[in-house]
């Protein structure tokens, strides 16, 4: 069964924004008493967080498929519905996340560290939210945003200070076993450690982390044995260890041909370069290994690594080896960058950036991208006329049927708001010419308006005019 997942393919959906209520206000003696509906709550977000009591992502490999909770749809009284729950994911300490080509959208180091990976939709405004001095009685509301969803991939890279590296069987799992009071599981066969295996070492007044990482081969870094599935483990490392059998029944086998293939492994996978190496010489308690370890020493201290003859068994050599890799973890965190406030990077949108674009296709299509008349596309009960007459006012005050007849579209011509697998398709009539805005002020009702002297109704309409920018550009009151 199954036990450790360091890679996983989560499919993940955030909450659904809520409808906004369309009402009006009722009680006895006032049958009319103004729009009353409320806006609809937001959808939850999908969050990952690091937790340090999770080491695996096996959770996610047997439940990948995750959706946090919608938001509710507001109701009369002017009561808003209530806000979807987020769903907060607990992942381990160092994990990446993809998206499906590959592109790291965040790397989690660090307890609490957190990554919004699907972000809810936005709560439609209600029609009491919609009144205004131009529409005093709205008959209709906004739609709730449907909520991210998308797949992204997990990787988990194994935050440790020293890595121990080296041909299956040459002592690794034994060696961390005596160095801290990790438990691996430890056999005379190849492969026996098929998972990381963490253990904490005390140096003195130095505490480090040191991994153990499963056996790598010729070949390794193309996906050969087990090595490409744990190399990435090596990445977050300070320190490699390189771990050499002295004592090895394989006649064409020696400790420096071992380690010039690991060490070719570990350049073809890249990026390990810059890091200090340690050679370990282990088994040295067999005759022969002992023998061989003093043949071979001259030649890689030749080569400027620092040498250490040990044995896990035996307990021979540790402390030294102990306090020699604690010097080293402690130079590289010294090295480390010291861990700078969080700051807030506020990159402003160019002063002639409209917010949307619009692309004639080849078969003639005018399409318009932007994150506004998407949104307020997907926000339309196209079933409610008023409803559809509040975007295209608010498109045409947005500027898109200027560009529209910039772009050359004329009547009857096709506009598609949105991308192509998820998109609104019209027959374009321009309004900007033909006195759209004088066809009436939609929403209101003559039922609500008092007499008023022709110079306060001149007044009122100039009120409008100024008013008009705020209404159809892009007011929410969660913003």
């Amino acid at each position: 069964m199954t036990t450790f997942v360091d890679r996983v393919e989560l499919h993940i959906a955030a909450g659904n924004g809520g409808h906004g209520c369309a009402s009006v206000h009722r009680e006895k003696f006032k049958p009319l008493g103004g729009p009353d509906g409320g806006n609809g709550g937001r959808g939850g977000d999908v969050i990952l967080t690091v937790d340090q009591s999770v080491t695996t992502l096996l959770d996610y490999h047997h439940s990948p498929h995750r959706k946090a909770t919608n938001g509710k749809p507001g109701e009369g009284g002017n009561r808003a519905g209530k806000d979807g729950q987020d769903l907060v994911l607990p992942v381990p300490d160092g994990t990446v996340v993809l998206d499906q080509a590959g592109n790291v959208l965040a790397d989690l180091v660090g307890h609490g560290t957190s990554y919004v990976a699907a972000q809810g939709g936005r709560g439609g405004l209600g029609n009491a939210a919609l009144a205004s001095a131009r529409r005093k009685a709205p008959g209709f509301a906004l739609l709730g945003v449907p909520g991210d969803l998308g797949d992204i991939v997990l990787e988990l890279k194994t935050v440790a200070d020293v890595a121990l590296v080296g041909y299956p069987s040459a002592g690794k799992s034994s060696l961390i076993s005596v160095l801290s009071a990790a438990k691996p599981k430890i056999a005379d066969y190849p492969f026996t450690t098929l998972v990381p295996n963490l253990g904490v070492v005390t140096a003195g007044s130095t505490v480090y982390t040191i991994a153990d990482v499963p056996g790598l081969i010729p070949g390794a870094s193309q996906g050969r044995g087990l090595g490409l599935e744990f190399l990435r483990h090596v990445e977050r490392c300070s320190v490699l260890v390189h771990v050499l059998d002295t004592a090895t029944l394989e006649s064409e086998r020696d400790p420096v041909s071992d380690l010039d293939v690991i060490e070719e492994e570990l350049k073809q996978y890249g990026g390990l370069g810059d890091r200090p190496r340690i050679v370990v010489l282990n088994k040295i308690d067999v005759p022969d290994g002992k023998d061989l370890a003093e043949m071979v020493r001259p030649d890689l201290e030749a080569r400027g690594y620092r040498v250490f003859e040990v044995s896990a068994v035996a307990h021979l050599g540790l402390r030294e080896l102990t306090f020699a890799l604690g010097e080293l973890v402690g130079q590289a965190r010294a090295a480390k960058p010291k861990e700078e406030a969080t700051r807030i990077v506020i990159r402003p949108k160019a002063v002639d950036d409209a917010g949307f674009t619009v692309i004639q296709e080849d078969d003639g299509l005018y399409r318009v991208r932007g994150e506004k008349p998407e949104r307020w596309v997907r926000q339309t009960d196209f079933n409610n006329d008023e409803a559809v007459g509040y975007l295209a006012d608010r498109l045409n005050r947005l500027g898109v049927e200027q560009e529209l007849m910039k772009a050359g579209a004329r009547g009857g011509d096709g506009v598609a708001i949105g991308p192509e697998d998820n998109a609104v398709v019209f027959d374009w009539e321009p309004s900007m010419m033909s006195g759209a805005e004088m066809l009436g002020r939609r929403g209101e009702d003559h039922r609500f308006e008092e007499p008023r002297p022709a110079a306060q109704r001149r007044r009122d309409r100039e009120a409008e005019r100024d008013e008009s920018l705020r209404e159809y550009g892009d007011f929410d009151p969660f913003e």
